[in-house]
């Protein structure tokens, strides 16, 4: 049993199940590759101005060197987020997600410090657990759960991950303290099965599905999954997304999700414009996530963009041996050629702007 005060806050549920942009927050570093937090700052304050609803922190974007020990920046970066979010002047709340990873003790630590510093979920990785049976993932799940409200994370194999079963989701989906699932949905056969275990569960409408496939952003959130249930029919639907893609142009992510609340609002009013759209978001992301070479150069590219804007100083990871690839450069260049209606470069400077002028006053 999940003590009343490890639960989920009434506010942030809402909010999760209405769906929302939640940028995946990356890590800002000076050139000595160390943390820059008044840039670290700036980003999270850049992502609440955009209109996000949240931001998850200790995730693939940030880095995961931070979790390693002789790195020890994990709770730094959660500790300025937070900071950052509870100074805000906002109207509604704004959702703390911190990425958790590891054995289970390690993870159970990390969900320690997360809660301790006021986050409001944690989005749990399945990564790193080679060798474990899905039975010990579901253990090792419901002991975290005990902790902190869970954000499961589905990270397909055409992405690096592994093959869960229809049964693992349905036992996943049971557990009572995960309140919403990521899918890495590249492939199709495996995104229904983890579909259908939650339309199947008793706790389906408890569960706020996440796309977390970058290459086909809007097509997922467009996409509506319907079973027959005990003679019923269910229906889920991606109702938001965290992403690292949605780490840049965070303004026009906003604008994007709601343009497709719309369409669906409207019965598919706009909807071959969006489809159109769905083609350049994807081109977009594959200069920013270099498919072209297998991934290398994602984290690179979302600090050029970044950079190129003014909102981070350089983009160096921890890795030196994490830059862009060949070529990527000269892509990253095209794509903002050939959509800037889908940059928020304008916003952005408008934000630096003010961001100057109230550390001035």
């Amino acid at each position: 049993m999940v003590k009343e005060k490890n639960m989920l806050e009434a506010g942030i549920k809402k909010i999760l199940h209405e769906g929302t942009v939640i940028p995946a927050h990356p890590l800002a570093l000076n050139k000595y590759r160390q943390l820059d937090e008044k840039r670290q700052r700036g980003l999270t304050r850049y992502y609440m101005s955009s209109g996000a609803g949240g931001v998850a922190i200790g995730v693939h974007t940030t880095q995961f060197a931070i979790h390693d020990p002789e790195i020890n920046l994990y709770e730094d970066v959660l500790a300025i987020a937070a900071d950052e979010i509870s100074h805000a002047k906002r109207d509604t709340p704004f959702i703390k997600i911190a990425g958790i990873c590891g054995p289970t003790d390690q993870a159970m630590a990390e969900a320690e410090k997360a809660v301790k510093n006021g986050y409001h979920l944690g989005l749990l990785s399945m990564g790193g657990l080679k060798g474990w049976s899905e039975k010990e993932i579901l253990k090792r799940t419901e002991e975290v759960s005990r902790m902190i409200p869970l954000f499961g994370f589905y990270l397909q194999p055409s992405v690096g991950g592994r093959i869960f079963s229809f049964d693992f989701w349905e036992g996943f989906a049971a557990i009572e303290n995960v309140h919403a699932i990521k899918v890495a949905a590249f492939n199709r056969y495996q995104t229904l099965d983890v579909m259908r275990a939650v339309c199947f569960s008793d706790r389906c409408n408890e569960i706020a599905m996440y796309t977390g496939n970058d290459d086909n952003i809007i097509v997922d959130l467009l996409t509506s999954y319907r079973f027959t249930v005990k003679g019923k029919e269910r229906q889920k639907r991606f109702v938001g997304g965290l992403l690292g893609h949605w780490a840049v142009w965070t303004q026009k992510a906003v604008a994007l999700l709601e343009e497709i609340r719309s369409c669906r609002a409207n019965k598919g009013l706009g909807l071959e414009k969006l489809l159109t759209k769905a083609n350049a978001v994807t081109d977009m992301n594959a200069a920013i996530f270099d498919s072209k070479n297998g991934f290398h150069g994602c984290i690179p590219g979302i600090h050029e963009v970044l950079q190129r804007q003014g909102l981070l100083e350089g983009r160096w990871c921890l890795n030196p041996m994490e830059d862009l690839s060949v070529g990527q450069l000269e892509e990253i260049h095209r794509v903002y050629n050939y959509y800037p209606e889908l940059t928020d470069d304008p916003f952005v400077k408008a934000f630096l702007r003010e961001e100057q002028r109230s550390f001035s006053m």
